[in-house]
């Protein structure tokens, strides 16, 4: 009978397990330590290697499948695919199934540098983008020399724009392998070199929405309070924590949801039981939620959560 139950619990620990998002990286576009901060904020990190932080990156590992893939191609890639064969124990290949992009800003994709023959030379890596982005690459060098070496293969990401699909139906999804789809949605953002978009990773078990930048949630003509609702896990744009963060600088420039205003949109239309699906991510150095123990206490004792790197979700 023991043996019995052992069984049937590991069955259902197997079964449990075979799909999750792990935490790469929390940081903002330039990491943490922030290159060229030698204040307060980023002090301890310099001193300290325990207190570092990567790029903000994911990677979804699919055990029933054998296969993976990685949210974001950042500056710390190669650091990244280290940290995650070292998390899952050399249980995944070392090199990805396929790189999702957000978008062009360097924290997102520069880490596909790392692909062409000056260092790892791969082969038709999958690298799914939106249009734009596509574009963008394939014009314009290192990137353009990548492409054309065949190091890495475009692939247009499916998208969605109704806000039903993106509650989890998996008809609008990529499918990617059996049970597992992900897909884009647009969302507000300074689109200098290409779109922006939001992902939702659909699983057998959970259902993923992950935003790492957005101008202000009221300029998306969807209620993300509706999208977190229906999702199981929710990973947000944190980058700032209040206006003023950045002295001497309008912030204006980077326009970006300060987590004070998410807390206050969620908690206004949202049950507190509710919150916890919402993790803060994409943190800026001068972001408290770094660093701060009171800061986060307060974050969290209002029912939302952050991101932690090398967590499973």
């Amino acid at each position: 009978m023991r043996r019995y139950l052992y069984i049937v619990a590991m069955m259902l620990l197997a079964h449990s397990a075979r799909a999750q998002i792990y935490v790469l990286g929390v940081a903002q576009d330039g990491g943490y330590p922030h290159a060229g901060c030698i204040k307060k904020c980023c002090a301890d990190a310099w001193a300290s290697k325990d207190k570092r932080r990567y790029v903000t990156s994911l990677a979804y590992a699919d055990s029933a499948s054998g296969k993976w893939w990685l949210l974001e191609a950042t500056p710390d890639i190669a650091a990244q695919l280290q940290y995650f064969s070292e998390l899952t124990r050399g249980r995944y290949k070392y090199l990805p199934d396929g790189i999702f992009v957000t978008h062009a800003h360097i924290g997102h994709y520069t880490g596909l540098m790392q692909l062409g023959r000056e260092v790892m030379n791969t082969r038709d890596m999958p690298v799914y983008v939106m249009p734009r982005m596509r574009q963008y690459l394939t014009d314009n060098g290192p990137w353009s020399q990548l492409v054309r070496l065949g190091n890495i293969k475009l692939v247009d990401i499916a998208q969605v724009m109704d806000s039903a699909d993106m509650a989890g139906k998996k008809k609008a999804a990529y499918d990617l392998a059996p049970g597992v789809g992900v897909y884009a949605f647009r969302v507000p953002h300074r689109d200098e070199y290409s779109e922006t978009v939001g992902l939702g990773v659909c699983t057998r078990e959970k259902n993923y929405i992950f935003i790492p930048d957005i101008d202000k949630w009221e300029k998306w003509q969807t209620d993300i309070r509706n999208v977190a609702t229906a999702a199981d896990v929710v990973l947000i744009d944190g980058t700032f924590y209040r206006d003023g963060e950045l002295p001497g600088r309008s912030m204006s420039e980077v326009p970006h949801p300060f987590v004070q205003e998410t807390i206050k949109l969620f908690t206004e239309g949202m049950p507190y039981r509710a919150r916890g699906k919402v993790h803060f991510i994409h943190f800026n150095h001068t972001n408290p939620l770094l660093w701060d123990t009171a800061e986060q206490q307060k974050v969290m004792k209002a029912g939302f959560r952050l991101a932690e790197q090398g967590e499973k979700l």
